[in-house]
């Protein structure tokens, strides 16, 4: 059971049936590893794995799921996969996550984010079970004016590239859905409907298990296990950077509110919700890479890449105050632990140890924080 910080009761996880998209990737698949865990009854929605290594594979994710293969594009599939199972909650991950390659795909990029969106929504509005959904966008669906203040879940929604805008578009359409198909007016009333829908815009996530091309510290990574210097575009570009298990434990405190048994109690949560770090964990790129090259030792090392390559945000900070207020969560870990966990379990895995207990060792080690 997972208690908040300002719970003295925990929301009991036992037997509770999950459906997770996305839990072939690496945010998923430690999604699925706390959420089995907590005691949940987990089914899986996702593609294979795209990387070799990958954080299904490597820390055995697939024990505690059940595994369904399929594209969220795939209306019947996808629609039998959640009705068959009947869930109480869904936590949809499933994306093509990055800015980069929605440049080289971005008709699927869109197909992806937008119209997979859609498709997992109208599944949840034809699956009676369902009575909490959290939709996981990013920090960059806002309008990115490169500002020196967080933005506000009421701040306006925009994206200058093709991923960006993608999950700017996600938002709509979720809001679309929340209006059109589980209004929070009617949640638990006569006539009315049982499904509270929110959605969650996380910083730059960063942990153990992700191996995502174009991504800093799986850059970094791979390159100090070869013994190369690391290619670096934007030294100084700054970002909110925070560890998976934090705005993961945000999502999961958000699905209890929105399972709530008074409905009237859960409506209020069925909105948009910021997760990121504090102020001062907001650092720049050049800040991460010394940090992890020094824990790394080895002579691990970066250069200045002087192609900086497609367009990319400079400055980006979030508000996360709404989360604080209405979920009690607030970030547990420091960025420099956050980098250290990381070398831990890149190292543990360069050693061959075994990383489904790892990470679960992480969970537990999170868990304990979360209990101080």
């Amino acid at each position: 059971m997972l208690k908040s910080m300002n719970d003295k009761s925990a929301f009991n996880w036992q037997g509770k049936r999950v459906l997770l998209t996305g839990h072939t990737g690496f945010k998923g698949g430690w999604l699925a590893l706390w959420l089995a865990k907590l005691g949940a009854d987990v089914r899986g929605y996702a593609l294979d794995p795209v990387t070799d290594p990958n954080m299904f594979t490597v820390a055995r994710v697939g024990t505690v799921v059940d595994d369904v293969r399929g594209d969220i594009r795939e209306y019947t599939r996808l629609e039998a996969a959640m009705r068959d199972f009947a869930p109480e909650a869904v936590f949809h991950l499933a994306a093509q996550p990055l800015v980069r390659l929605s440049y080289e795909d971005p008709v699927g990029t869109y197909e992806t984010n937008v119209i997979g969106t859609a498709r997992v929504l109208d599944s949840v509005r034809r699956t009676p079970s369902v009575r909490a959904v959290v939709c996981v966008t990013s920090d960059k669906c806002y309008e990115n004016k490169e500002w020196a203040w967080g933005y506000r879940e009421s701040d306006p929604l925009g994206g200058y590239d093709p991923y960006s805008s993608s999950k700017a578009c996600e938002e709509i359409v979720t809001a679309a859905y929340r209006q059109s198909y589980f209004p929070v007016a009617a949640l638990g009333k006569p006539g009315g409907h049982s499904t509270a829908l929110a959605t969650a815009r996380a910083g730059n996530v960063i942990g153990g298990g992700d191996w995502a091309m174009d991504r800093l510290i799986p850059d970094l990574v791979r390159g100090f296990v070869v013994g190369e210097a690391v290619r670096i575009r934007r030294p100084h570009a700054i970002r909110p950077w925070q560890h998976v298990l934090e705005p993961l434990h945000g999502y999961i405190r958000l699905a209890e509110q929105l399972l709530a048994e008074k409905r009237d109690e859960a409506a209020r949560f069925a909105t948009a919700y910021n997760f990121g770090p504090s102020d001062d964990d907001t650092q720049p790129v050049a800040w991460i890479a010394e940090k992890i090259c020094s824990l790394w030792g080895d002579g691990a090392k970066w250069i200045l890449d002087a192609d900086a390559g497609v367009h990319e945000a400079g400055y980006l900070k979030l508000d996360a105050s709404r989360a604080r207020a209405d979920l009690g969560w607030t970030p547990q870990m420091r960025l420099g632990n956050a980098i250290e966990w990381i070398v831990e379990w890149a190292r543990a895995w360069q050693a061959g140890s075994d990383m489904h207990a790892f990470t679960l060792a992480q969970i537990e080690a999170y868990e304990a924080l979360l209990r101080k």
